[in-house]
């Protein structure tokens, strides 16, 4: 009944479109864009009480669209940040802690390669140290798709002689809305399992694939308590799920203005739409 409803108020054309992954993206991404310049110039937030993590992905992969970073835009950011007298510190002080109005993190969701090649020489250049989150399958070699694009088991072990902190991000990066329970413990103790196997040490973070209010079942909480997480990282600042640490999501149209204003809190109040 409901679906021949939609049919009758929705005209086949932009069904097809609404359906379609590829113009789906290319919709999520204008409508994204649109908005962080648009929000840029709404009137700022009052002060923040305190520190305030930032969500990349790659820096420099271009096949991963919005959530991809530039190199030189990278290092610009962290320019920006530093004149506007910033003071760069562990994701996980700020997770704990709450942190500073003037404490920022960096934080790297799917365990991406340009991390180290990209990212990792630019934040050792500032003694920067930040946060990488892993998806175990992508790492193990499991997925075709990311064999050259994702971190294996060893480039991590560097990152970790790096200074950064490493943390599960699930095994195959699942939306944990559209799994059932069994699943979702599963995409939770096993990608723990795999980092403690492969590196040594079982973390005790983990960063909610997707990561937007929608993305994080309540029940999934106490799975993750469970499976021996103690601090969960959400992809949004206000409308995050209950209970998880609060994360900026940056995106590739950060630009010094959009930049600036995100740092000002322009954009916690937005989420990401895909």
């Amino acid at each position: 009944m409901i679906r021949n409803a939609i049919k009758r108020v929705i005209p086949a054309p932009l069904r097809r479109f609404v359906r379609d992954p590829r113009r789906r993206a290319e919709a999520a991404e204008a409508r994204l864009f649109l908005e962080r310049h648009t929000l840029a110039s709404w009137p700022r937030r009052g002060e923040r009480r305190t520190g305030r993590i930032l969500c990349y992905h790659s820096i420099g992969q271009r096949e991963f669209g919005v959530n991809d970073v530039s190199p030189a835009r990278f290092r610009r950011h962290i320019e920006l940040a530093l004149a506007a007298g910033y003071r760069f510190v562990p994701p996980s002080e700020i997770a704990r802690t709450g942190g500073g109005p003037k404490d920022l993190a960096i934080s790297f969701d799917d365990g991406l390669k340009s991390v180290l090649t990209e990212a990792a020489p630019i934040l050792r250049a500032h003694g920067i140290a930040y946060a990488v989150f892993a998806v175990s399958s992508w790492s193990d070699r499991k997925h075709p798709w990311y064999l050259d694009r994702a971190l294996g088991w060893g480039e991590l072990e560097l990152l970790l002689r790096d200074g950064a902190e490493v943390g599960s991000h699930s095994v195959s990066h699942p939306d944990f809305t559209r799994i059932g329970h069994q699943q979702a413990v599963d995409e939770l103790c096993a990608s723990r399992e795999t980092i403690r196997q492969r590196l040594g040490f079982a973390p005790d973070a983990f960063a909610i694939p997707y990561g937007q209010s929608m993305n994080w079942p309540a029940a999934c909480a106490q799975s993750a308590r469970e499976a021996g997480y103690q601090l969960i990282y959400a992809q949004a600042e206000d409308t995050r799920p209950k209970g998880t640490v609060a994360r900026t999501f940056v995106t590739k149209h950060d630009s010094d203005r959009i930049f600036r204003a995100l740092l000002a809190g322009s954009y916690d109040r937005w989420e990401e739409w895909f």
